[in-house]
């Protein structure tokens, strides 16, 4: 049970962080293009893609995390920050808010956080600990 608790807060740190580096390196890139080439102006396809499978894989992680923490207040935190991060992402696409962008790094970070602090304070000792 140890090693699942780990190993979901171990991918969802992983996995939040990435997004964080995705989300900070796409204007740069955007820029870089946009200078060197001034035919094309949409988002590639399997950039856009991504946003949406580092949403798939920090579901499963935090659904992993909830379900397997000794902690009861890190499980709404989390799933509080994954629905932010989802709507923020959505909106994106949608507009249905208007919403800078920088707001996006505050789900982000928040899962970083959750998850390094699950992973390092509520460990189960034994099995009976972790709620299934």
């Amino acid at each position: 049970m140890i090693f699942t608790i780990q190993k979901a807060d171990r991918l969802g740190a992983v996995s939040s962080i990435l997004c964080l580096i995705h989300c900070i390196a796409t204007p740069f890139i955007f820029m870089a293009q946009t200078s060197l080439l001034t035919c094309c102006s949409s988002t590639p396809g399997w950039w856009k893609l991504t946003d949406y499978i580092f949403l798939a894989i920090s579901f499963l992680a935090v659904y992993c995390s909830t379900h397997t923490t000794a902690n009861t207040w890190i499980k709404p935190a989390l799933w509080i920050s994954w629905s932010l991060l989802f709507f923020i992402i959505i909106n994106e696409k949608a507009t249905w808010v208007s919403l800078q962008e920088n707001v996006i790094f505050i789900p982000t970070l928040s899962l970083i956080l959750l998850h390094l602090y699950n992973r390092k304070y509520c460990k189960c000792d034994t099995d009976t600990c972790c709620i299934h």
